[in-house]
């Protein structure tokens, strides 16, 4: 297998660029042009009788072999396509991204004071293999109050986050404890992305 030297990032997320640019990773990026949300390719609505886990590899799946499948359509360099999608588990229950403010609202107020797991996929494809990890990580909140929540919901942060929060930002004051993947919680997990782009070739 010849080394890869770039890959291509199907994905929106900063977050996920900022995690592939600290373990130095060249990327471009492949984007689809209507959202995933839209896109006939990928649906990120829940299947009914889905488990999480089945939940987040399904969607990151389809992420990586819908941009496989624009490589050629859009007749550019065949390089490898790294995805990922992530998602909280409460109570056996998938919670994705808010859909408004109060849906934000009600989701932290279900966080408070408790654990929940976050887990994210990683799917790496190059039209001739597909690789998807899980990692999956415990997150407890500190009991959070009503004033907690409006002021959190002020900075905006909740948004397109799923579980109405970011780890790595004002949320961070929220967290009482972690037990897992850091990044993982962000978005990327370095140490299974890394694993898996030296698997497909790529030198780190």
């Amino acid at each position: 297998m010849p080394p890869i030297s770039r890959i291509y990032l199907a994905s929106r997320s900063p977050r996920r660029r900022e995690l592939l640019h600290q373990i130095h990773v060249n990327f471009e990026m492949l984007l689809f042009r209507g959202g995933l949300r839209e896109d006939e390719d990928v649906t990120e609505d829940v299947m009914a009788g889905e488990d999480v886990e089945s939940y987040v590899v399904r969607v990151a799946r389809a992420k990586a072999e819908a941009g496989v499948a624009r490589i050629p359509k859009r007749g550019i360099k065949a390089l490898p396509v790294l995805s990922a999608d992530t998602t909280l588990e409460l109570d056996g229950e998938i919670i994705g991204k808010p859909e408004n403010d109060e849906h934000a609202a009600e989701i932290l107020s279900r966080l408070s004071g408790r654990s929940h797991r976050v887990l994210t996929a990683v799917a790496l494809a190059d039209g001739e293999r597909l690789e998807c990890v899980v990692n999956a990580s415990d997150v407890r909140f500190r009991a959070l109050d009503d004033t907690d929540i409006r002021r959190y919901l002020v900075s905006g942060e909740h948004r397109d986050k799923a579980g109405a929060y970011a780890v790595q930002g004002r949320a961070a004051m929220f967290i009482e404890e972690i037990r897992g993947s850091y990044s993982g919680i962000m978005g990327l997990p370095l140490f299974e992305t890394a694993q898996m782009l030296k698997r497909f070739g790529y030198s780190l």
